[in-house]
């Protein structure tokens, strides 16, 4: 990484859950994963107005491309430039699919047990910020590997992410940020990993 940091310096996210923190305005977020071959969903909220959020559709518009990397923006439904992204070692991420959820399992994997989902994940770390379920849009999912065939079909493929890839985003307003360790069995190649993240001021 760019900047040297201690790895006690990490804050970890454990397999199959999330965690939300307030991010400043010119402040960096480094997400990591540490073993490889795990996806964070990441969601956005500005701080001070939660009804401005990340968006899907206006970043894939204005960045003019579906694979958001390193030098392009993430963008709010007001079409506002909400992060950065300065560095990126792995170059795969995904924003076309929606955070798995407890439906995902019952009809794209028949499991209708009870399941830990990126859904539920969002939703009960951002209740400290009283956002709601229906308030969450669809996340940047970080290291995912999302394919499509020349005639549309999606495919999940596992991500590839080795251990100690990062992204790194610089914040352009002061955002609320929330951040998951997957738990979709075919986003993460089969097995669930930790994700660490930190916050720096360079």
């Amino acid at each position: 990484m760019s900047t040297e940091i201690e790895l006690n310096e990490y804050n970890l996210i454990p397999p199959q859950t999330g965690a939300a923190f307030i991010l400043k305005k010119g402040e960096f977020l480094t997400v990591v994963d540490p073993l490889g071959s795990q996806v964070s969903d990441m969601v956005l909220f500005n701080l001070e107005d939660k009804k401005e959020k990340l968006s899907s559709g206006k970043t894939l518009d204005f960045e003019e491309s579906i694979l958001i990397t390193e030098g392009n923006f993430l963008w709010s439904n007001r079409s506002h430039k909400m992060m950065e992204i300065v560095e990126d070692t792995n170059g795969r991420n995904d924003f076309l699919l929606a955070p798995c959820s407890p439906e995902t399992f019952q009809i794209m994997y028949n499991n209708h047990e009870e399941h830990p989902s990126c859904l539920n994940n969002l939703k009960v770390n951002l209740s400290e910020f009283d956002i709601e379920l229906d308030d969450i849009p669809t996340a940047f999912n970080i290291f995912m590997n999302v394919q499509f065939d020349e005639k549309g079909k999606i495919s999940v493929l596992p991500p590839t992410s080795i251990a100690g890839d990062h992204v790194k985003f610089k914040a352009e307003m002061d955002l609320i940020v929330c951040l998951t360790a997957c738990s979709a069995e075919d986003s993460n190649g089969g097995t669930f990993k930790p994700i660490h993240y930190v916050v720096t001021q360079v």
